[in-house]
């Protein structure tokens, strides 16, 4: 069987029986959680919020045997076994606000209350229902439970009759659990993982459930209703198996997303985009805390001729349709997640992307090309030689983001042109990767030179420049530097001098602030090499690219070591290989031609974007 869930009422437990078993801890809440409490509810109370106040899952299983034998054994009149009707539970997760719930209707002096029994404590049963301060120190638990009343009662203090009973109805009334049966489940194991880590249940585990319940299903052949449901269970495990892939996630997503189960995704935008149309006041009642996309799709199933669950399922498949499409296809893939990184919405382009007289190529030529035009537009002045508009220079990063993404779709277009590469032997730009590491934007050419203050950096600087300098007599001078047999050593300021000046056709200060000296790099690789000369940033780029440290040692013989690896976006990498500029040999420098080659290259590539 499925597992059941519905939202019930603190008057919806009372005379019910709660079984608090073994394998968990007695009552710890401190003051500050039970006041918390509190506060959340007369918060809604003064807000004058339609609906209810909705409270953490109370995760339970039915112990049948139990309410026979009371049954039996115990009742005494009619009213007692309507009570114990109500069923004896089990009680795997939610505890501690059940029996904060149970001291505050004690306080409240509330006639009618649920029982609560505890497996290895039997003596709190008794405690909890006479609460005497004299006793608090008898044991851990009933030092809690007094703490709690205390906190209770002077919280109420300032209260007179009529707040007190305001509270005291919506508290029965409106302050809901959202109750969670568990069927045919190892009850330790459920609280084993709702416990360990604190990982709570989440919305869309709470509507697998509502779409499992077979009451749910207006078929009443019982055959049929079972294979709907493997079905749904069949697709749902591949639609959450496609989201746990970071490649696919993370086209469509930031990184700190900390929920379990991915699935989440569509329920929130269905909920934000109200897809399945419940009224203003609906939408009202459900309220804003994190388990309102469970409530969303609760009052859809529970809406009297609108339990069509078939239907409900084909819309969360479609949404899921619609990010596979987005992902297979590659010009959608690379523009959406250009859009995504650069903080557009989701539901906006899922609204245009529905737009009923949009076929692709209008969808990509009235939404997507305008839209990205929007966000690069901000980054630079094309009329200032693609000079940066403000900074930091972080502003140009959606352009040369988009200049990667745009290489890439380049080359994929032509590679399809060409006869042998009509099968699929297409890139696509690692989103993934580009969001797991931490991006800067990065000067080619040195803004602002390294001051070199210590031996270790001007010794590493020199080193550097060694495998850069093509003047013979320089070379002898760096080499003469680190001998311990030359007697007259260089200095390293006379050295530094030398090199820096042998560059030609170098960018000037103002120059370096523009685009054409602009570059994505990993924060880590960027640290790596500081404000180093071009050689050396070249060698450190071509090290992580292969995952390995390249050194050069004191007798200027390089080593290669293993190292970290780290993605590098093609531009970057084209950078560094002077690719932009096919008929230079210099690997010294950055020097203007290669900027402007490099601008060049931008401006071909997102003509579309920058007209």
């Amino acid at each position: 069987m499925s597992n059941k869930i519905e939202l019930k009422s603190i008057n919806e437990l009372l005379g019910m029986n709660f079984h608090i078993p073994n394998y968990q801890r007695g009552y710890r809440w401190t003051k500050q959680q039970v006041k918390d409490l509190l506060d959340d509810i007369q918060e809604f109370i003064d807000k004058n919020h339609e609906g209810f106040y909705c409270i953490q899952p109370l995760v339970v299983r039915e112990r049948k045997q139990e309410t026979f034998e009371l049954i039996k054994n115990e009742a005494k009149d009619l009213d007692e076994i309507k009570n114990l009707l109500k069923g004896s539970w089990e009680v795997i997760d939610g505890q501690q606000r059940l029996t904060t719930i149970y001291i505050l209707l004690t306080f409240l002096q509330s006639v009618n209350k649920y029982r609560i029994e505890y497996e290895t404590r039997p003596d709190s049963k008794l405690f909890l229902s006479d609460i005497k301060q004299e006793k608090k120190e008898g044991n851990i638990d009933y030092y809690h439970i007094v703490e709690a009343k205390t906190q209770i009662a002077n919280w109420f203090k300032d209260k007179n009759d009529e707040n007190k009973h305001r509270f005291s109805e919506t508290l029965l009334n409106r302050v809901k659990f959202i109750w969670y049966e568990s069927v045919d489940e190892d009850p330790i194991k459920v609280f084993t993982r709702l416990n360990i880590g604190k990982i709570s249940l989440t919305n869309a585990e709470l509507i697998k459930a509502l779409f499992l319940n077979k009451f749910n299903f207006k078929d009443a052949d019982y055959k049929k209703i079972r294979l709907q449901q493997q079905e749904i269970a069949n697709e749902w495990d591949i639609i959450e198996n496609k989201l746990q892939n970071d490649e696919f996630w993370l086209f469509l997503n930031e990184l700190n997303y900390d929920k379990p189960t991915r699935i989440d995704l569509i329920f929130n935008l269905i909920c934000q985009q109200n897809k399945f149309f419940l009224t203003k006041e609906e939408m009202k009642d459900i309220g804003t805390d994190e388990y309102k996309t469970f409530r969303y799709f609760y009052y859809c199933f529970k809406k009297k001729n609108n339990n069509n669950i078939i239907e409900y399922w084909a819309i969360i498949k479609l949404y899921f349709q619609t990010f596979q499409e987005w992902f297979d296809d590659l010009e959608l893939y690379h523009y959406v997640g250009f859009l995504v990184e650069c903080k557009t919405s989701i539901p906006n382009i899922i609204q245009q992307w529905n737009n009923p007289n949009f076929t692709k190529e209008i969808f990509l030529n009235e939404y997507i090309i305008p839209e990205i035009k929007k966000k690069i537009s901000q980054c630079i002045n094309i009329n200032k030689q693609y000079e940066i508009n403000s900074n930091p220079k972080t502003q140009c990063r959606p352009i040369l983001l988009l200049h990667n993404i745009q290489t890439i779709i380049n080359q994929n277009n032509t590679l399809t042109k060409a006869e042998k590469y009509r099968l699929p032997v297409f890139y696509k730009f690692p989103f993934h990767l580009f969001k797991k590491e931490k991006w800067d934007v990065e000067h080619i050419d040195s803004h602002t030179e390294n001051p070199l203050v210590n031996e270790k950096e001007q010794n590493e600087w020199l080193k550097a420049s060694y495998i850069g300098v093509t003047n013979e007599k320089l070379e002898r001078e760096i080499k003469s530097y680190f001998s311990d047999k030359c007697m007259e050593k260089p200095k390293f300021e006379d050295l530094y001098t030398k090199i820096v000046s042998s560059t030609v056709n170098k960018l000037n200060d103002d120059e370096k602030n523009m685009l054409w000296n602009f570059t994505l790099l990993d924060a880590a690789t960027n640290r790596s090499y500081g404000n180093a000369i071009f050689p050396a940033k070249r060698r450190v780029i071509i090290g992580k690219d292969q995952g390995k440290n390249i050194i050069v040692e004191d007798d200027f013989i390089i080593k290669e070591n293993d190292g970290a690896i780290a993605f590098i976006p093609p531009c970057t990498k084209n950078i560094f290989l002077k690719y932009y500029n096919p008929l230079t040999n210099n690997l010294r420098e950055w020097a203007k031609e290669d900027a402007e080659a490099y601008l060049k290259n931008i401006k071909t590539n997102l003509n579309e974007f920058l007209k």
